[in-house]
């Protein structure tokens, strides 16, 4: 693979340190730290490339036909010159060029023609993008000479695109970023948030994306369900999947309304949104949010259509159809390896929604026929025991297994030392309200507690405690002869006559 290229292509599919065959580095996901799936190469795509580019737009829809064509040999020629259509709708030549060295390369490797490169092209692109540049530039200095606030702001957003179009990604980031101090209203920073996030995506500066998507959920208008609010969330929840947090990921995608639409596909399409949220509910969610987050929520339900093989594949789940559910998620294996977002955690992501299952199935039993269960699961008796006692080692199974017989029963629980251990958490109990009893009980003597019908106001009740813990730490005449005058005081408890008690005596 040309050098160029490689760079190029890694840092688009948000993935820089990543190589074939070799896993990913660690992530950190609930305090804990993952590994993501290693790179898979997928020899039997069932995707279909035209029908699945035309969900999205932009930039994203030439990274994900890179991203396949780098990892499905039998696509990666259709894959590269589908890409290089979509880039002539571009000024990025740069990209252009290396995606056809890769094509050809593609073709030599099985013996076809090479395609010859459009150098015309090339060319008006180079062109192109040079004199829009300096024109962009020129005009932003005058705004700037001419100290005009919104003028400002639309040249530096003028710039920002025009080099987002020509592929320089740094540069788009920092134009977005230097109209922040020009903006005026809330609807300008939520726009400057929402494009820095963007482009932050592209360039995998996930913390970044954070930090934007936080200024922006600030803003009153934008707590509200909206588009706004609905991209900002899809934004959140592609961060919190690509660092291994699923839970939140789900909630995230589940939070996205209807309307949005295709209104986004820059970034993600309606139906990544029902399968990003299917397959990280399935992972962390237990049954009961499931139904009431997954199942009751209207607008999702609505996604849902948009994916039948989802809605299977969460129905069977629910239903308790384990042998349907899996054998689902089996056949879309494949094409999960090929998303740009989903191909790092899909082993991780299956692990969990099976681990699910096998606690689900064996909840209601005392007792399990493991022959049984391993038909249900269409594995075998002595890997699905392997699988058991990493469960019940974990704790997330509270059951025995008869290696002899094959059963999983529940482990008996220890009666005697569950009535001891609730005892003993009654005695503590008891031991905490006795000793905030006696506390109360010496407040009241000592004429600590305030009440609607104290003699005394709140603060000077505050300045008696007070002397009181400073008598019981050092029991000095002093001390007392001071708290005798502030009890002569009465009702004089503004400051002067606070301050003028402790005049008798600098040392306190």
């Amino acid at each position: 693979m040309d050098l160029a290229f490689e760079n190029h292509f890694n840092m688009a599919s948000r993935r820089p340190n990543d190589t074939p065959g070799e896993a990913n580095d660690e992530i950190t996901a609930d305090n804990s730290k993952k590994k993501k799936t290693a790179k898979v190469i997928v020899n039997d795509p069932t995707i279909d490339l035209d029908s699945y580019t035309a969900n999205y737009s932009g930039r994203t829809k030439i990274v994900r036909l890179l991203h396949i064509a780098e990892w499905s040999p039998p696509l990666s020629i259709d894959a590269y010159k589908l890409a290089l259509q979509e880039l002539r709708n571009t000024l990025d030549y740069q990209l252009y060029i290396d995606v056809h060295r890769k094509l050809n390369h593609s073709l030599e490797e099985r013996r076809q023609p090479p395609v010859a490169l459009d150098a015309a092209w090339v060319n008006h692109a180079k062109k192109e993008f040079k004199d829009k540049s300096e024109k962009l530039e020129q005009e932003l200095k005058g705004y700037k000479v001419n100290l005009i606030k919104e003028s400002i702001r639309m040249g530096h957003n003028d710039l920002a695109e025009h080099l987002y179009n020509g592929g320089e990604l740094q540069g788009a980031l920092r134009s977005y970023s230097r109209t922040r101090d020009y903006c005026t209203t809330s609807k300008h920073v939520v726009d400057m948030c929402l494009s820095v996030a963007k482009v932050s995506l592209e360039l995998a500066n996930f913390s970044h994306v954070q930090n934007y998507i936080v200024k922006a959920m600030s803003h009153p208008e934008v707590q509200e369900k909206g588009i706004i609010n609905s991209k900002l969330k899809c934004l959140s929840g592609l961060v919190d999947l690509e660092n291994g947090q699923f839970k939140r990921a789900a909630g995230s995608f589940l939070d996205v309304s209807f309307s949005l639409g295709s209104q986004f596909s820059e970034i993600i399409s309606p139906n990544d949104i029902a399968l990003y949220g299917a397959l990280c509910a399935l992972a962390t969610f237990d049954r009961h949010e499931l139904k009431s987050k997954v199942f009751e929520n209207a607008e999702y339900k609505q996604y849902l259509e948009l994916e039948p093989q989802v809605r299977e594949l969460l129905y069977g789940f629910y239903q308790s159809k384990y042998t349907q559910c899996l054998d689902t998620l089996t056949r879309m294996k494949s094409d999960l390896y090929l998303d740009i977002w989903l191909h790092g955690h899909v082993d991780l992501i299956y692990q969990n929604i099976r681990k699910k299952a096998l606690v689900q199935y064996f909840q209601p039993f005392l007792s399990v026929d493991m022959h049984k269960m391993s038909r249900s699961f269409s594995t075998s008796v002595t890997e699905l025991e392997r699988e058991l006692a990493m469960l019940i080692m974990g704790k997330e199974i509270n059951g025995r297994i008869d290696s002899h017989n094959k059963i999983l029963r529940v482990k008996a629980a220890d009666q005697r030392s569950t009535i001891f251990e609730h005892s003993l958490a009654m005695g503590t109990d008891y031991q905490t309200q006795v000793r905030h009893l006696m506390l109360r009980m010496k407040l009241v003597r000592a004429d600590m507690i305030s009440t609607s019908s104290s003699p005394f106001p709140l603060s000077l009740i505050i300045l008696k405690l007070f002397f009181y813990v400073l008598q019981l730490k050092h029991p000095m005449r002093d001390v007392m002869a001071v708290e005798e005058e502030v009890e002569g005081m009465g009702a004089d408890t503004t400051q002067e006559g606070i301050m003028g008690a402790g005049k008798g005596d600098r040392r306190i």
